[in-house]
């Protein structure tokens, strides 16, 4: 729906799909106030393709079967049908529920480190989405797919809302990768604000910061008790360059098929190296060897590979560590210094 207002001279777009919801609004020229809707895709793929400059919107014909909208550029003219704003639905509000000024920089670090992780999978509908816990000294993201899980904490809010339990949502996946693209508008724009206002209540969440609105209904369903899956005791500690270590595994992973996506380590701590292989029967294989700080005993461990890449990629320092017990029981890969996440990933088994 686009809402033009002629007294504050600004245009506002707003797209609702009954469960996701986005506003923002700009400046414009504007000789008549009005609103109307027109289909999302058919206006964006239009202006997208528009060469630079100014151009104009008009809606002044109507027919049985609608509003009908003429946009004027500098290379040629469209009229593209749409329908009365009298249809379009309202954005939900959170009128009785709590209010949170976050940092840009802390939501923004939160999403980057645990989005990844969320599952595809719509029958999971719970681990579709980041549980977010705000706790007395930390905002605390978490996503998992069942097979891997990634926790991060941030700085705290300043206003913790003075509330003796946690805060605990479950924000849709599919919201928050908008939030970001969001997130990386407000930190580009030219009145860049630090922080991002969320208005919330048990079943619907707001985000707004500046001129742009973006609304969700949280997922229903106990998020899992993912603290309890982490290791407090480790057998065996990796301490190895992080950017070394996925070169490493991006290029052997070249030979890994989609029926055995497998990585296979090898902890050599007499030599203090790493090895990695890679077998496909019907490609070949592959292997490297890294130096690393290794300490306990001597371990061969398989890994998804689409799974170890992501957490790696997610982690951003120069070094990380990766804590293990044995070949089937969960690991911890942790960065060294800065950003305080835990990649936990499911090893898989070898068979010989």
């Amino acid at each position: 729906m686009l809402k033009a207002e002629e007294k504050t001279q600004q245009v506002s777009l707003t797209a609702f799909d009954l469960s996701l919801g986005i506003q923002t609004s700009f400046d414009a020229e504007i000789l008549a106030s009005g609103e109307f809707t027109l289909p999302a895709k058919l206006l964006g793929d239009i202006v997208a393709k528009l060469p630079p400059g100014d151009l104009t919107l008009e809606v002044d014909q109507e027919d049985k079967d609608g509003e009908i909208a003429t946009l004027t550029a500098s290379s040629g003219r469209y009229e593209i049908r749409g329908i009365g704003a009298e249809e379009f639905p309202e954005l939900p509000m959170v009128e009785d529920g709590k209010t949170l000024s976050l940092s840009i920089e802390s939501l923004g670090d939160g999403l980057k480190g645990s989005l990844f992780a969320t599952s595809p999978d719509e029958t999971k509908q719970v681990l579709t989405g980041v549980h977010l816990t705000l706790l007395t000294d930390c905002l605390e993201f978490a996503a998992t797919d069942g097979h891997r899980l990634a926790v991060v904490r941030t700085d705290s809010p300043e206003d913790t809302l003075g509330e003796a339990e946690p805060i605990e949502l479950t924000i849709p996946a599919r919201a928050l990768r908008e939030l970001e693209k969001l997130l990386f508008l407000l930190q580009g724009s030219k009145s860049a604000t630090e922080s991002i206002e969320l208005y919330f209540d048990t079943t619907q969440i707001v985000f707004q910061g500046g001129e742009h609105r973006l609304t969700t209904r949280t997922l229903e369903g106990m998020y899992p008790s993912y603290r309890k899956l982490i290791p407090q005791q480790f057998q065996r500690t990796v301490t190895i360059d992080r950017k070394l270590l996925m070169t490493s595994v991006e290029r052997i992973a070249v030979l890994a098929d989609q029926k055995n996506n497998i990585v296979k380590f090898n902890l050599d701590s007499e030599n203090q190296l790493l090895s990695l292989a890679v077998e496909a029967a019907d490609v070949g294989s592959g292997c490297e060897s890294i130096s690393a700080q290794i300490s306990g005993e001597d371990l061969e461990i398989g890994f998804n590979v689409k799974y170890l890449l992501e957490g790696l990629k997610a982690l951003q320092s120069s070094e990380v560590q990766i804590q293990l017990n044995t070949n089937l029981s969960p690991v911890i890969i942790t960065p060294l210094g800065g950003d305080q996440i835990t990649y936990l990933i499911m090893p898989v088994q070898i068979r010989k």
